[in-house]
């Protein structure tokens, strides 16, 4: 199936509300996700077609990883400050759940993604260790408390101690995000192009490996994993995919989409459509860790041909993505959460 529709784009300056938009700069270092390098501005324009966008919050200080808790809200990370933040889905207003985390150390990472198992929170903390000049642990902590954790999964310990086939520079690997499942969770690490398994009780091991494919997003169904691929450098529109696997058996990867850059992220939403995020165009050939260009990013649709449609386009290096029935909640590294109502419906989707 195909965009018949067209994209709704974002705008670089919302009129109707006056607003200056407080935006945050983070720098990248090589094999590292592009981020941010500069500020800028931008917010939605009117509904077309029955997709509604509308910017939720902003002033995030280094946002990356977002997740939908047990009342209903988005939690997203804040890697800068060292903290999580719930964000009312409705009016946007943000509150402090969790604080006191490890704070980023190069300018990139700390709190780069948070979970829920039932009513208990997760976050996956990643690049505040001794490789990069910190002295904290770079794993999964347990949310015991507003400003209390336990850590049950030392990643970068793991990580030094049983090396990656792929060149890398950092021996803690760059963890990007997690996904809970049955026994545990899901990592991958977007440095050391690996997906980790963890149990509940810390036991890690290596699920499956990749050559330089920069692991990002992932989601389960089932049995299957789909994982959001970056693609090296210079990142091609044809190696930025979602592919998928099994849970219980990694022998053999199917690409399930391409076509569009530095793929960041991989959700479900209504009618069991599976869409992406692409952080924006590549540059072309440059070192590695440079930005996107700035708002290019998207909001794609996965088509059962192995192409993408267009949703969204625009938005600010997006790096999260989750879904309520149909509306895409969006977080990106510019300090924004985007609200996307009516994804899928505009298809012609209906709930069964």
């Amino acid at each position: 199936m195909t965009n018949e529709i067209g994209p709704v784009t974002i705008t670089e300056v919302r009129t109707s509300s006056k607003r200056k938009l407080l935006l945050f700069a983070t720098a990248l270092m090589a094999l590292v996700l592009p981020a941010l390098l500069a500020p800028a501005a931008a917010s939605a324009t009117p509904p077309q077609q029955g997709t509604d966008v509308e910017l939720l919050a902003s002033g995030l200080q280094g946002a990356s990883g977002g997740t939908i808790g047990p009342d209903g809200a988005l939690y997203v990370t804040e890697g800068a400050i060292g903290e999580v933040t719930r964000i009312d889905p409705e009016t946007g207003d943000a509150s402090t759940f969790a604080s006191g985390l490890p704070t980023s150390v190069i300018g990139i990472e700390g709190p780069v993604d948070v979970a829920f198992i039932g009513n208990t929170a997760y976050v996956l903390v990643s690049v505040v260790g001794p490789d990069v000049g910190g002295d904290q642990i770079d794993g999964i902590y347990r949310v015991d408390g507003p400003d209390s954790f336990t850590i049950i999964a030392d990643l970068g310990a793991y990580s030094a101690a049983n090396p990656p086939d792929t060149p890398f520079d950092l021996s803690h690997g760059v963890q990007f995000a997690f996904q809970p499942v049955k026994d545990g969770f899901l990592v991958t690490d977007g440095h050391h192009n690996r997906v980790l398994h963890v149990t509940s009780s810390g036991e890690i091991t290596e699920l499956i490996a990749f050559g330089n494919i920069v692991p990002t997003g992932l989601a389960v169904k089932g049995n299957t994993v789909y994982m959001a691929e970056a693609g090296p450098v210079p990142h091609a529109p044809a190696d930025g995919k979602v592919v998928s696997f099994g849970l219980k058996s990694t022998s053999t990867v199917t690409d399930v989409a391409s076509g569009f850059s530095l793929l960041t992220d991989v959700e479900f939403g209504k009618c069991n459509v599976l869409y992406a995020l692409s952080q924006g165009d590549s540059p072309g050939e440059v070192p590695a860790g440079s930005p996107a260009l700035p708002n290019s990013g998207e909001l794609l649709r996965a088509n059962s041909d192995g192409t993408f449609s267009v949703v969204v386009d625009g938005l600010d290096l997006p790096t999260s993505l989750d879904f309520v029935r149909d509306t895409a909640y969006v977080v990106t590294l510019a300090g924004e959460v985007w609200k996307i109502s009516g994804v899928s419906s505009a298809y012609g989707c209906r709930d069964k």
